[in-house]
């Protein structure tokens, strides 16, 4: 584990202030000229905490080590009250397990029990039960402290978590708005340049849709970045997804296009929840843009049918999809039906698509109407 380097330099400010006191304390006691020994073991019972965060359990071990020699030498109470072992016992309750941290709890007792052994003077059981109950406190603390770090990290991938599910949608809102626009734009604008010489009508009706989808794409995409723009979300005007309600507009404009769309509707229609109904407006959106591409000359169908807990929405066309343009048709390699199906996977749904029994192509996508959002 690599601890950061202003972590490190703290742990071993605190060994040698911790040392320097013990030494001061143990030289006070004997009047000025400690004794060697007690102040190598003095200095050995704080120093190790200056590697505390790299080595805890080898440091506890050689606190402890320093603790009961101490105490076995008769120079009575722990120098510095034995901090430097709370200090080692939270450290090691905090990096590392459980059962780690018992062993070394007990080892913790065991150092003190040889200590109150050793004692000269009368030992009181409060004592006794106040250095466990440090002791028990630090471990504690220190199995709290571990916990609060786990689940911050948790909550720290869950997060980024999100934030990569939330770029994934953002890139599939991108891609249905630019895709379904651009190919609009595209068609209308070859068959304008084609017929620009012989048939003006017609080529002023496609340069007119070509201006109709392009205000429509800028509308879509501004509507998307207003919802982004986060430093004046109260100063900007929000406008909602589209949705089923605006499935006459879009129909027209694949009509426009020059792509002959039937619609029907079955059922009671009820309101739906946003993102049910940006998912199924933008798959009716995603499958006539591919009729549009891939199809060629076709008739498109898109069946609505509001079902008591099932929206189902069909789109079909009878178009003649050449070879090379069939692949393009299916999930495992089209980037646009698999993100229709992640959309509808995303509200509990399922899509299908693939070429229809007689002919064309179908996609079919079942939305449940009653999901806890």
């Amino acid at each position: 584990m690599r601890v950061p380097l202003n972590t490190v330099l703290v742990d071993v400010l605190l060994a040698v202030v911790l040392a320097g006191l013990s030494v001061a304390t143990l030289a006070g006691q004997a009047d000025g000229r400690p004794d060697w020994r007690a102040a190598v073991l003095g200095v050995l019972t704080v120093a190790p905490l200056a590697l505390r965060q790299r080595a805890p359990v080898l440091t506890t071990l050689v606190i402890v080590a320093a603790l009961a020699a101490y105490s076995l030498l008769g120079y009575g109470e722990f120098p510095n009250g034995g901090v430097g072992m709370v200090v080692a016992m939270f450290t090691v309750a905090t990096l590392r397990s459980r059962p780690v941290a018992a062993a070394v709890f007990a080892t913790t007792i065991a150092a003190t029990a040889i200590a109150y052994a050793t004692a000269t003077s009368a030992v009181v059981w409060s004592q006794i039960a106040q250095s466990v109950l440090v002791m028990l406190g630090a471990w504690v603390l220190g199995e709290g402290t571990r916990r609060w770090g786990r689940r911050a990290e948790r909550l720290a991938a869950e997060a980024a978590q999100l934030v990569a599910g939330e770029r994934v949608r953002i890139a599939r809102e991108l891609h249905d708005i630019v895709a379904h626009h651009m190919s609009v734009i595209s068609l209308q604008a070859g068959v304008a340049e084609y017929v620009l010489d012989t048939d003006l009508p017609t080529a002023r009706t496609a340069i007119a849709t070509v201006g109709g989808a392009s205000r429509e794409a800028l509308l879509d995409l501004r509507r998307l970045l207003d919802v982004l723009r986060v430093d004046d979300v109260e100063g900007s005007q929000l406008q909602p997804q589209p949705g089923l309600a605006q499935l006459p507009d879009l129909v027209e404009r694949i009509r426009g296009a020059g792509l002959p769309v039937e619609v029907a509707v079955t059922g009671e229609a009820r309101p739906l929840p946003p993102g049910p109904d940006l998912c199924a407006y933008r798959v009716v959106q995603e499958s006539l843009t591919n009729v549009l591409k891939h199809a060629g000359p076709a008739t498109a169908r898109v069946h609505v049918e509001h079902g008591e807990r099932t929206l189902t929405v069909r789109v079909t066309d009878d178009g003649a999809v050449r070879p090379h343009q069939r692949a393009q048709h299916r999930p495992a390699t089209s980037h646009g039906i698999r993100g229709m199906r992640e959309r509808a996977e995303l509200y509990g749904g399922v899509l299908t698509a693939g070429p229809a029994d007689g002919g064309g192509f179908a996609v079919v996508l079942r939305l449940p109407t009653e999901v806890s959002l």
